[in-house]
Parts: structure tokens; C-alpha cells; sequence
């Protein structure tokens, strides 16, 4: 009988991660071994199995598609990100592609909990009143992305911008469970070619 107590503990203690919000991977670009970006990345990754699993595809109205991008839809790529748990190798069916500059923005979930330090990616048209100039890190604006429960109408910073092409994409985690269908979003830097 404590034998199942302690299961159900377990359990319990996994769902609750598993709800727990979305948050990103920082990379040490100089290659140095940081124990607070381990422990970070240890607690993003936990954060991330969070991540709302499907999206329903549809884009910003004004979200230009990429002329000439460099997976076009419907091929494959691998994925070489790992916001979430089982996404980092899996290989990915390209569902959309688009010109944009792409933000990692840091944001307080309107529904509580946590700040979300480092979020990728928010594109320039998921940021209400956005013109198209690139915004300035440091600059706090007003999410309208719903990649995940709390984020959109969120204040958020933007932590940094990139202008790249964008990808929508289906893939199956490399963890196993079900296809996550329209993954938003994954740059191009982010993705490798199919051997």
C-alpha cells in the first residue's frame, strides 16, 4: 500500500511539471561550462513539456509566406531546437514558411505562476501594434501570440531579434506520444537537412 502512495506522489509531481508553462534553453555561445545555465536549462526543459502539444495552423493575416525558402512545405527536415522534451533530432514535416524577424521575449503568463525568461520564438506579427521595424531588446510589449495558456495579452520584454524565415511544422517527439501538429515556430538555423 505505501508502495502506491509513493506512485501516485510521483505521479503527481510529473503532471504538475508537465502543466507547468513554456520556457526556452539558453545557449552558452562561447562554449563555457555555467552552472547556472545547466540548472536553467534543467528547469526550462521541464517547464517546455508544458508547451501546448498541437496548434490549429492558423497565422497572423498579415504573416508573409517565404518566397524562397530553404525547406519548402511538405518536405522534411530534422529539428536541431529543443524547446520542448522529445523535440531536439525528430524529424519534422515543414507545414509553413515565412519571412519575419523573430523575437525571445520574457513574459508574466496572465494566468500566474512564473515569469517565462527567454520564450522562443514570438514573431513581429504576434506583438500587438507592431510596425515593421525591428524592436529594440528592452522594449516591453503587449503579446498576441497563443502559443500556450497565459501567454496571450501578456507584457513581455524582448530579450532579442532576428530577421529569419520561420517554420510552422508536424513532427513526432523523439520521446514517443502523439504527432504535435503545427509547432509555432522554429527558425531556419534551427532545422537540418534529412540524410
Amino acid at each position: 500500500m505505501k508502495r502506491n502512495k509513493q506512485w501516485i506522489i510521483i505521479l503527481g509531481t510529473s503532471l504538475l511539471l508537465l502543466l507547468a508553462g513554456c520556457g526556452n534553453s539558453p545557449e552558452n555561445k562561447n562554449g563555457e561550462e555555467n552552472s547556472d545555465i545547466k540548472t536553467q536549462e534543467k528547469t526550462d526543459v521541464s517547464a517546455h513539456e508544458g508547451h501546448h502539444k498541437s496548434g490549429s495552423g492558423v497565422v497572423p493575416e498579415n504573416l508573409k509566406e517565404a518566397e524562397n525558402p530553404a525547406y519548402k512545405v511538405g518536405s522534411q527536415a530534422i529539428i536541431e531546437a529543443d524547446h520542448m522534451e522529445g523535440m531536439k533530432g525528430a524529424e519534422a514535416t515543414i507545414t509553413g514558411a515565412y519571412d519575419t524577424i523573430a523575437y525571445t521575449v520574457t513574459y508574466k503568463p496572465t494566468t500566474g505562476g512564473e515569469e517565462v525568461k527567454n520564450h522562443k520564438w514570438v514573431i513581429q506579427e504576434e506583438i500587438k501594434n507592431a510596425d515593421e521595424a525591428p524592436l529594440e531588446p528592452g522594449t516591453e510589449v503587449v503579446l498576441e501570440a497563443d502559443h500556450m495558456e497565459g501567454m496571450k495579452g501578456a507584457t513581455a520584454t524582448i530579450d532579442s531579434a532576428e530577421k529569419t524565415t520561420v517554420y510552422m511544422v508536424d513532427f513526432v517527439p523523439t520521446t514517443g506520444g502523439e504527432e504535435i501538429k503545427n509547432h509555432k515556430w522554429v527558425t531556419e538555423s534551427e532545422l537540418s537537412p534529412v540524410d
